[in-house]
């Protein structure tokens, strides 16, 4: 790691607690059965693609959810159910960005979409009295603002390309096998952050 001058973290599972399970389980109380094979962890079918690469809007992502579910549910049911799965950020990790970010140029990479920015960020203001999670980061790349998601490789040749990045010297840091994969495909150093692992174990 001696080489390392960039770490680009990403952001569920590493600053932000999330558990796909209680998203889950608040659509099947709502009647919709089968969430996890449209989305979970490790898979995305092409409506949760279309909302996270920034290609629909969140209007259009529930009229679509609700044909797909063949449901009645409203905006405000499927945005409260699908905001479920985020949590909280832990201060002790927060305090531990702010001591790396005086080592490293950092920079932030996570897959999300407009619904769940919004809802975290006010999240993050509420609980810390802190104005924006972005000021951590020289840049905070969203997938829904860069038109392209992980784990494709492709994704993030165009961060290190937009950000002047050697990727020898970059390290990408995230919980998803499939998104370390896709680093690595790009040229970068990887660590794999499995649970219960936190930043907090890690010696950077």
């Amino acid at each position: 790691m001696d080489n390392i001058k960039n770490i680009i973290f990403d952001l569920g599972g590493v600053f932000l607690n999330i558990d796909f399970k209680i998203t889950e389980q608040d659509f099947r109380d709502l009647g919709v059965t089968g969430f996890s094979d449209m989305f979970n962890q490790h898979h995305s079918n092409d409506l949760f693609e279309q909302l996270e690469t920034g290609k629909i809007s969140p209007e259009a992502f529930y009229e679509a959810f609700r044909l797909a579910t063949k449901s009645q549910l409203t905006d405000e049911q499927i945005r409260d159910a699908w905001n479920a799965l985020l949590l909280d950020f832990p201060p002790e990790r927060l305090l531990w960005l702010d001591k790396i970010m005086k080592k490293y140029r950092v920079y932030l990479y996570s897959n999300t979409n407009l619904i769940h920015y919004d809802a975290f960020m006010d999240s993050f203001r509420k609980t810390t009295g802190r104005k924006d999670f972005n000021a951590f980061f020289l840049k905070a790349w969203y997938s829904h603002e860069l038109g392209l998601r992980k784990p494709y490789a492709d994704s993030f040749r165009q961060i290190l390309q937009q950000e002047n990045l050697n990727p020898a010297e970059t390290l990408f840091i995230d919980d998803t096998l499939k998104n370390i994969e896709g680093a690595r495909e790009a040229g970068m150093e990887v660590i794999h952050l499995v649970p219960p692992m936190t930043v907090l174990d890690l010696e950077i």
